[in-house]
């Protein structure tokens, strides 16, 4: 007596990295203190240098026990000291001292650096709705321009990437950075679509060459967990 042949069943497969590919947390730096136009910011090179303040220095414990079981194999900052004192809490967990990448530092603010920005975005400068309006950061007087801007933001990201195939990595960095990656990563119309990453949030992204891939985009869930 025959049997029937048993069907072959097609299943769907949850998402793999293409071989060669680099897996990358993008983590934006934890809230910096604020800013007070009687005490100054240090700078780097031109730009505002603040230190976390206490709720960012929450939001760095919290980023470590989110990534502390991803198994990271190398870890970013920028030369901006808010992204090395978010980084600190996870490298010490997982015994690594994070490299420095200064193109993923901040887009430059020209003449609105050092907390003005802040302050005229607050006061409702007009020069904000233009910006808003034109989506492009070289509005303000001095800026880095939107093209240069990108550009060095994608070749660094590149870099990253060409350094670790078949790794994963955190890249401790800024929201306007955060917000140009995935602009680029999506071919977004709307160059400001990404500009809400929170400050401590998670947002992970697969490059394979020119090819980005977005697998999530400002993840706070342990933002709101209970520590302990």
């Amino acid at each position: 007596m025959s049997t029937p042949e048993q069907e072959i069943e097609y299943r769907q497969h949850r998402f793999t990295p293409p071989p060669g590919a680099t897996e990358i947390f993008l983590v934006r730096h934890g809230e910096s203190m604020p800013a007070r136009t009687s005490r100054p910011f240090d700078t780097v090179a031109g730009q505002a240098d603040p230190d976390l303040a206490p709720e960012g220095r929450d939001h760095a414990e919290r980023v470590a026990r989110r990534l502390a079981g991803e198994r990271l194999d190398a870890l970013y900052v920028t030369t901006l000291r808010r992204t090395a004192q978010t980084a600190a809490p996870l490298a010490q967990q997982l015994g690594r001292t994070p490299s420095v990448e200064p193109e993923l530092r901040e887009i430059h603010l020209g003449d609105w650096e050092n907390g003005l920005f802040r302050k005229y975005t607050t006061e409702g400068h007009p020069i904000v709705e233009q910006l808003w309006t034109q989506q492009r950061w070289d509005v303000i007087p001095g800026a880095e321009s939107d093209e240069a801007f990108g550009s060095r933001i994608r070749a660094a990201l590149i870099r990253i990437a060409a350094a670790n195939p078949d790794r994963r990595v955190a890249v401790f960095t800024h929201g306007g950075v955060i917000g140009e990656i995935f602009a680029q990563a999506s071919r977004a119309l709307d160059r400001f679509a990404f500009l809400g990453a929170d400050n401590g949030s998670v947002s992970h992204l697969v490059v394979h060459g020119e090819n980005w891939i977005v697998r999530r985009f400002n993840d706070t869930a342990h933002l709101a967990a209970p520590l302990g």
